[in-house]
């Protein structure tokens, strides 16, 4: 059995996989605690990936015994990376990657991982990873509006978000919703005309916004992440 940890900057996801199955998966908000959930699980093996300090916390709790290792650039993984600075790309991108390669192998897919950040990521179908793009998240594009201007609210995401605004907050709301969409609509259509037959995986914290919003066909996969960083996991156990 194997343990599997995505530590983000709002939520950390917890997998067990038994080989490339998942068993059981927990999403834990930042202020939650999964340690009761991984005391009580037997694994054998541990990945964790991780983009803030609560990560240290959670791979120094790993019971003694298990062998674990940390996501990094380094590893063993099912596609090759040829991204340029292959030191200074995020984990969760390349586990994000991998992930869309064991959902749909010997396919080009691109995945946009939608949270802090918008993740696009292009994997082609020889086992490649090329890359991407990455813009402001939701969360992002509200602060920044409400932050550096002096009398814009603060405002949240909706999936009711009007075409025209009739007031403050729905104009912002306007203006982010219907923009991210578009956003994403005009990306998969270059992609698609680039690559023809590419697989558009969407996930993240966010994803559920754009799931109705966005053009299908959109292959939605929550647990995208998961799977890619315990793909790494196997390749490394079991090289």
């Amino acid at each position: 059995m194997n343990l599997v940890i995505d530590a983000g900057n709002t939520r950390t996801k917890v997998g067990i996989f038994e080989g490339v199955t998942i068993r059981e998966w927990k999403v834990f908000p930042i202020g939650t605690n999964p340690l009761d959930f991984i005391s009580k699980t037997k694994f054998d093996h541990a990945i964790l990936s991780s983009v803030s300090e609560h990560g240290d916390l959670l791979f120094n709790a790993i019971q003694p015994g298990v062998s674990k290792i940390r996501m990094s650039s380094k590893l063993l993984a099912p596609i090759k990376n040829l991204y340029a600075t292959p030191e200074t790309l995020g984990s969760d991108r390349l586990a994000a990657a991998c992930g869309a390669w064991t959902l749909f192998p010997n396919e080009s897919s691109l995945v946009i991982d939608i949270g802090t950040c918008i993740n696009y990521e292009f994997v082609h179908q020889r086992g490649e990873y090329h890359g991407g793009a990455i813009s402001p998240g939701l969360s992002l594009r509200f602060l920044s509006m409400h932050q550096y201007t002096s009398r814009l609210p603060m405002t949240e995401p909706t999936k009711e978000a009007l075409l025209t605004g009739n007031n403050t907050i729905t104009c912002l709301q306007s203006g982010v919703m219907n923009g991210v969409c578009e956003e994403i609509n005009g990306i998969v259509t270059r992609y698609k005309h680039d690559h023809p037959g590419v697989r558009v995986i969407l996930t993240g914290g966010d994803a559920h916004f754009f799931e109705k919003l966005a053009k299908p066909p959109i292959f939605v996969a929550p647990d995208l992440v998961l799977r890619g960083l315990n793909s790494i996991l196997l390749h490394n156990v079991n090289p």
